[in-house]
């Protein structure tokens, strides 16, 4: 059985002759138009931003700035966020993560000092701000860095 195993009718297709002579439709220029760059066999042998030798986009575009690639990103909650835990709550990813406040799968937290705590925080974060942290412990509560 399998050696009377065919592709269906209409499947396969034999390959393009090009170069053949006019009668073959594909001859004497073989579908590459008119002289040009792009015309010989190699194909187009120019990288695919390459503007035809005037001066490329990304080089006419100021540069500014360094962006490091060794940079760290934080998730950032300021502490009027977490009135919405209440008094006494533990504040860590899984616990702002189910409030919406940060991303579960982001970068790592940080918690910053603009607004008032909830009374006898325990936080559990990556970093915190100075600030941050004093008025957590002024509040009765506690920081642990993870």
């Amino acid at each position: 059985m399998l050696d009377r195993l065919q592709p269906r009718k209409g499947a396969k297709q034999a390959p393009k002759r090009v170069g053949r002579g006019p009668g073959s439709g594909v001859g004497k220029t073989s579908g590459r138009g008119e002289k040009g760059q792009g015309h010989r066999s190699s194909g187009r042998a120019t990288r695919m931003q390459f503007e035809g030798g005037q001066m490329p986009l990304v080089q006419r575009l100021p540069k500014r700035g360094f962006f490091s690639r060794h940079r760290k990103t934080f998730q950032i909650v300021n502490l009027d966020s977490l009135a919405s835990l209440g008094d006494g709550a533990t504040v860590d990813r899984e616990s702002l993560a189910a409030k919406g406040l940060v991303n579960p799968k982001g970068a790592a937290l940080k918690i910053l000092g603009d607004g008032e705590p909830p009374k006898n925080l325990s936080v559990k974060v990556a970093n915190i701000s100075a600030g941050a942290r004093k008025k957590i412990e002024e509040a009765g509560g506690s920081v642990e860095i993870v």
